[in-house]
């Protein structure tokens, strides 16, 4: 095996590292974008379920679900910057994904060039020899 197989091969290992690296943190951005619009949604969800009861209520109850009521607006709409940069970091992470693919690939060309060019010397040397054994004349 030749110097130049040894080194691609070396180089489409480490590459294939960094792309399932860079995949990990891809999906960990993306996970993390679900989980803050799922909690958004269930702090609308918790807010809607927020009802007075039918029936004769205390002025405090009242104010006490307005307060909540109010505090869980405040929450969900306090997510909007957060879910936005946590966006925008899942888009850096996903094109740095799709960087270290594009690498990955190359590298497994170049291994693959590096592979058939160590292929055509070897036959080379072989049919060389072959025909050097076959030119040497009996008795020498």
């Amino acid at each position: 095996m030749s110097n130049a197989l040894r080194q691609r091969q070396r180089i489409v290992r480490v590459r294939k590292i960094q792309h399932a690296l860079a995949a990990n943190a891809a999906a960990q951005a993306a996970g993390r974008v679900r989980t803050l619009e799922m909690s958004r949604t269930r702090l609308l969800q918790m807010r809607a379920e927020l009802k007075p009861v039918e029936g004769p209520t205390s002025g405090q109850a009242l104010a006490q679900m307005g307060e909540l009521a109010l505090r869980l607006d405040s929450a969900r709409l306090g997510l909007g910057p957060t879910i936005d940069s946590a966006r925008s970091a899942a888009a850096v992470r996903e094109a740095e994904r799709l960087a270290a693919r594009r690498d990955q690939e190359s590298a497994e060309k170049l291994e693959g060039m590096a592979y058939r060019a160590a292929e055509e010397l070897a036959e080379q040397k072989l049919r060389g020899v072959w025909r050097r054994r076959a030119t040497v004349q009996p008795g020498d």
